[in-house]
């Protein structure tokens, strides 16, 4: 239940990371910089790093010895 929860949080994450690297001011951020707002990195690692914990979870928590 731990790795689905944590699976649908990071995807969750992710679209905010998405929508948030198309608006105009992370447009031009990106533009200028070469690289998105922190605000938008955040969310992207934080979805990347709960996508696959709870992938893991779901696949490999539920075994036992």
């Amino acid at each position: 239940m731990l790795g689905f929860i944590a699976l649908v949080i990071g995807i969750v994450l992710l679209v905010f990371a998405w929508q948030g690297s198309n608006a105009p001011a992370d447009q031009i951020t990106e533009a200028l910089t070469g690289t998105y707002t922190d605000r938008t990195m955040w969310f992207l690692i934080a979805g990347i790093a709960s996508s696959l914990g709870g992938l893991f979870l779901l696949v490999f928590g539920n075994r036992t010895r």
